[in-house]
């Protein structure tokens, strides 16, 4: 059985949800944490904390931890943060033509897909990360996901899509393991490793 599975006779994991602004205090983000509470696989770490934050910020995050001096949209941090860039996710949503709301569960599914050792650009990935992305999107009731939008973007053709999609790899394997050059730098006394 598909240890990402919410079947099987036991009940899904509690995933507690904390939003706020990165600097400790709550955010505004109506319905977030109860939605990925809900969504979240019963392999998702039992408490995460999804941080939003301006792009300044993630661009300074993604500098110290990836090196790469931009921004971005989202942030996973071993073993439980997640940074969503709140300017972004709603340039975003314009641009899908879905509300901020949506954006943000998009966004902060990705996030936690990656912190539960997932990596879409993995080779051993191969489309692991987008076929359970996609099936916890529509569990929630969310049309597109992260990994679907950029592979649309890059001009992927709709069949590589569909059969990237339908691949499963052999045996169901465990989910794309960290490498150890991810492994960067200090938080909070835990040596992270930032996923995108």
């Amino acid at each position: 059985m598909d240890p990402d599975s919410k079947s099987g006779g036991r009940p899904p994991a509690r995933l507690a949800v904390s939003v706020t602004d990165g600097r400790g205090r709550a955010a505004s983000a109506p319905g977030l944490a109860r939605w990925l509470a809900r969504v979240a696989p019963r392999s998702a770490p039992p408490e995460i904390t999804l941080a939003l934050v301006s792009a300044a910020r993630i661009r300074a995050l993604n500098r110290r931890f990836r090196h790469t001096d931009a921004v971005t949209e989202v942030l996973s941090f071993e073993p439980s943060d997640i940074a969503i860039a709140a300017p972004v996710a709603r340039r975003q949503a314009r641009a899908a033509g879905h509300s901020y709301a949506d954006e943000l569960k998009v966004l902060a599914l990705h996030g936690l897909l990656h912190l539960m050792g997932y990596d879409h650009h993995a080779p051993s990935d191969r489309g692991r990360m987008a076929r359970i992305e996609q099936r916890l999107r529509a569990n929630g009731g969310l049309n597109h996901g992260l990994i679907e939008r950029a592979r649309k973007s890059r001009g992927e053709p709709a069949a590589r899509r569909e059969r990237a999609a339908r691949r499963e790899p052999a045996a169901r394997r465990e989910p794309a393991k960290r490498r150890a050059s991810d492994a960067v730098g200090e938080s909070e006394g835990r040596s992270p490793s930032v996923r995108k």
